[in-house]
């Protein structure tokens, strides 16, 4: 008897952001920061399923259950180095084509404000997307150059960002900051 494959129909996004004398602890604080610390989670890399829905939050955590194993595409960064910034930044890319996949792109990264962080996530994404649909492109162009080409091209019809930045606590507490796409079964 076979079951049936394990395909998410839904995906939210989340960040979040954690301090402690313990890089553990500070973790833990930072999915609860994103309302995801009560879940199993595992990651997993970053295929974005053909028909897959992107729903809030708030009705995405009501689908799931304390204890769950919850798959998701996870980003996190730390520092316990006064005044550092850190982030953490989950990008999507979606195909106009219903039946196609699309892409997540996560980046942990040190020194990166949030708006850059964001437009990186979005070009990883878009790019690893456009590079399976033939989508011709100069890497070296500015990403607001590709991003146009992309959706002029019509096969990429949407990108986002969600992105988590902080500055490392001055006191030297371990500072963590989490961005996921929480897949719901």
């Amino acid at each position: 008897m076979s079951s049936a494959p394990l395909v998410p129909r839904e995906v939210f996004f989340t960040k979040g952001v954690g301090k402690h004398k313990n890089r553990l602890q500070s973790f833990e604080l930072a999915l609860r920061d994103a309302g995801i610390e009560k879940f199993n989670l595992v990651r997993v890399s970053s295929i974005f399923p053909p028909h897959c829905k992107v729903i809030p939050m708030s009705k995405g955590t009501k689908k799931l259950r304390s204890g769950q194993i919850v798959y998701l595409v996870l980003a996190e960064a730390s520092t316990d180095e006064p005044s550092r910034m850190v982030g953490a930044g989950i990008g999507l890319a979606l195909p106009s084509e219903g039946e196609r996949y699309g892409y997540i792109s996560e980046h942990h990264t040190f020194g990166m404000t949030e708006p850059k962080l964001k437009d990186l996530v979005e070009d990883m994404a878009a790019t690893m997307l456009a590079t399976t649909l033939g989508i011709e492109f100069d890497a070296e162009t500015a990403w607001d150059e590709r991003e146009e080409i992309y959706h002029m091209s019509g096969k990429i019809v949407e990108t986002r960002g969600v992105c988590q930045t902080a500055e490392g606590d001055k006191s030297g507490l371990c500072t963590t900051v989490v961005a996921a796409a929480v897949f719901v079964p």
